[in-house]
């Protein structure tokens, strides 16, 4: 191990305490101010003079020696160097000497102490920033050890864009990649498209994109039905136009009430004008802001901004409901159900959720819990320091807050119940399953294969994935089929590609990970039950075919070396195709069928038929990507500029085929290398 320096050497630059194997994480501490200091300890057991490495206990004691009482960051390391846990403290010092003593750990602790085989520190200028540092890494390393948010999917949010003269409002998923003010998050697409809609009314604001507001030569349907003020043929000036989207940034701000307030002292100096015309407008105007503020579900009054988190805890998980509020209205809820040891009480994991929830995401101004958490004004500063404006975090006793608390508490309760049945049904299943097919233990992780083509056109090899918790959709994979030696329609050969490209990728990236031959029960199995994540490796996969598509699996396995690690299964169709008569190809068996009322056989029928479609509907994208496909695509050194100016100049591609050298250089942005490009790609020489 690299050598600890006598003098613990701080360096103004933060990034030096993320070792080699985080390098691929370069926002980890985007959030920290870049004038921290930082620290990293590691010591050289052979210059100590110790006759063996050191680890556990002893290994921290070590360590201690050389800490300083200053606010800072600490990872443990495993015996492979993954991460098992990140930690702040006030003191690195005085919190790592805590884990030297012998007795007072709970069991997850104790575990965490004994797997730890080295340590690395990072020392900042004040707790807060250790809190946001330590919340960044959490969310990036995803210890094992550490409460873990579970969240696969990016929240939904308006955006106002800020890069054209006449900006335009449109739905957002994904990176804030484009210039412009964002408002959010809405708990899902229906809720952003409900209010976009409302929007359009109150503010009049264009909803198309920038190419169809460049080529419009007069209004559209939107103009006509009062959805837009048409800035693209000058229906409105526009700096008239910019001054409704300023109302609409201020109303989406949290200024609703001074919106409202402008826009019927308007209508009333209309009225008083007997400017009717001009007044029924500011009055659909307010009728439309109204339905925004009134449409989704409980909207309080006197809460322009706020998120509510509740947490509830029940049979070994936990949930975690949150509600958005923003503009005075109810922006939708989402539940969570983080990862987190059952010896982790209540209010530590929703503290710990609370830092990680925040750290992509914009904070309003109130935050309200249905438990305390420990260092609440801490987190409180760091999101404050974060957003830049003050936030405050509170508990409340009674009144219309508390109300909203208990209201998120009960919807926690609820969607918890809903998890517990659902799992412990799924736990059922993947028992029988193991059962059934003579399995070690019930899978953790099942892969389902399937193709798609007609005629061998357009195919399309599909996997999906099953756990302990479902369907897992974020680990679903498709295959476009690509190989030159295929003949159209053999689905062996493309099930032989499939599986060559999965499995040499899989070995590639998590080779170590593999499971071993014959993988038994472990004796101690308190961990596997507690920690339900997906597995990178699958503990059965399921084929859609019979003796001849297993056969094509199995020889790709045996070529990889894997084929006594994978348990492989083929779902053959039954007599006449018929559902509930499939045939099971497997090892050591002769192929055979199970009871038709039979639980596990309706399982494998729900994963098959969930493969079969998401194999179908990749099949069709394809499909319909292929038949709007313009020839002009396949052209090396012919982008969407170029294109367009070919086809404006000639009408279509098929008169681009046709034209003449010297006319395609006529067109504007070809010049005579490219417009030989696309000559000789349409007319083959010998």
């Amino acid at each position: 191990m690299p050598r600890l320096p006598d003098d613990m050497s701080m360096t103004s630059d933060i990034d030096h305490a993320i070792d080699d194997e985080a390098d691929d994480e370069d926002d980890i501490i985007e959030d920290v101010p870049a004038d921290a200091t930082s620290a990293v300890a590691t010591i050289d057991w052979n210059d100590a003079g110790a006759s063996h490495e050191l680890k556990g206990a002893e290994l921290i004691a070590a360590f201690v020696k050389r800490l300083p009482n200053a606010p800072g960051v600490y990872r443990m390391f495993g015996k492979d160097e993954d991460v098992l846990y990140v930690g702040k403290a006030r003191s690195l010092k005085k919190r790592v000497t805590s884990y030297t003593r012998l007795g007072g750990h709970t069991n997850r602790i104790a575990r965490m102490i004994r797997e730890t085989v080295h340590m690395e520190f990072v020392t900042t200028r004040t707790e807060t920033e250790a809190l946001l540092l330590e919340a960044n890494l959490i969310k990036r390393l995803r210890p094992r050890f550490n409460v873990l948010m579970r969240d696969d999917k990016s929240f939904p949010y308006i955006l106002v864009s800020d890069d054209h003269e006449a900006p335009a409002i449109m739905k957002h998923r994904g990176a804030r990649s484009r210039k412009g003010s964002y408002f959010g998050p809405f708990a899902s697409a229906g809720a952003v498209g409900r209010t976009v809609s409302a929007l359009q009314r109150a503010f009049l604001l264009r909803t198309c994109t920038d190419s169809v507001y460049e080529t419009r030569t007069r209004p559209c349907l939107l103009y006509q039905i009062k959805r837009c003020s048409g800035p693209c043929t000058r229906e409105i000036s526009i700096e008239d136009y910019r001054g409704l989207v300023r109302e609409a940034e201020g109303f989406l701000s949290g200024r609703s009430s001074q919106v409202k307030q402008s826009m019927s002292a308007a209508m009333q100096a209309a009225s008083d004008d007997l400017d009717f015309e001009r007044a029924a407008i500011y009055r659909d105007r307010l009728s439309a802001l109204s339905h925004v503020q009134s449409h989704q579900g409980i909207n309080p009054a006197g809460i322009e901004e706020a998120d509510v988190f509740a947490i509830h805890y029940e049979g070994g998980l936990t949930c975690i409901q949150v509600f958005f509020f923003r503009t005075g209205q109810n922006w939708g809820n989402r539940a969570y159900f983080p990862k987190a040891d059952p010896s982790i009480e209540p209010q530590e994991v929703l503290g710990a959720f609370l830092a990680q929830f925040y750290d992509d995401k914009p904070v309003p101004s109130l935050v309200l819990l249905s438990a305390d958490i420990e260092d609440c004004d801490l987190l409180a500063e760091a999101l404050s320091v974060r957003s830049g404006r003050r936030v405050q975090i509170s508990v409340p006793a009674r009144g219309q807050k508390k109300d909203l608390v208990d209201h998120a508490v009960a919807n926690a309760r609820e969607a918890l119940g809903r998890r517990l049945a659902e799992t412990s049904s799924q736990a059922r299943l993947l028992k029988g399953l193991a059962e059934t097919f003579s399995l070690p233990r019930p899978p953790r992780r099942i892969e389902v294969y399937d193709n798609s083509h007609i005629m061998g056109t357009n195919a399309v090899g599909a996997m999906i994935v099953a756990g302990t918790t479902g369907f897992a959709k974020n680990q679903y994979r498709k295959f476009n089929i690509r190989g030159a030696d295929i003949t159209p329609g053999d689905d062996f050969g493309m099930m032989r590609e499939v599986m060559t490209r999965r499995f040499s990728r899989l070995l590639k990236e998590h080779g170590d990970a593999a499971p071993s031959p014959a993988a038994a029960v472990p004796a101690d199995d308190t961990e596997a039950e507690i920690d339900d994540t997906m597995p990178d490796w699958p503990d059965l996969v399921l084929i859609d075919g019979g003796k001849g598509q297993i056969s094509a699996v199995r020889a790709i396995l045996n070529e990889l070396g894997i084929a006594d690690r994978v348990t492989t299964i083929g779902v053959a169709k039954g007599v006449d195709r018929d559902a509930g008569r499939e045939r099971f190809v497997t090892d050591g068996r002769e192929p055979f069928s199970l009871p038709p009322r039979d639980p596990v056989l309706y399982f494998v029928q729900r994963l098959r038929d969930e493969a079969h479609r998401f194999a179908i509907g990749s099949h069709r994208a394809r499909r319909k990507k292929e038949l709007v496909k313009n020839p002009l695509d396949e052209i090396a050194g012919i982008g969407p500029t170029r294109k367009r100016a070919l086809l404006h100049h000639f009408g279509t591609a098929k008169a681009v085929s046709r034209a003449a050298l010297s006319d395609l250089t006529r067109v504007e942005g070809i010049s005579e290398a490219t417009a030989k490009i696309i000559y000789d790609h349409f007319h083959e020489r010998s």
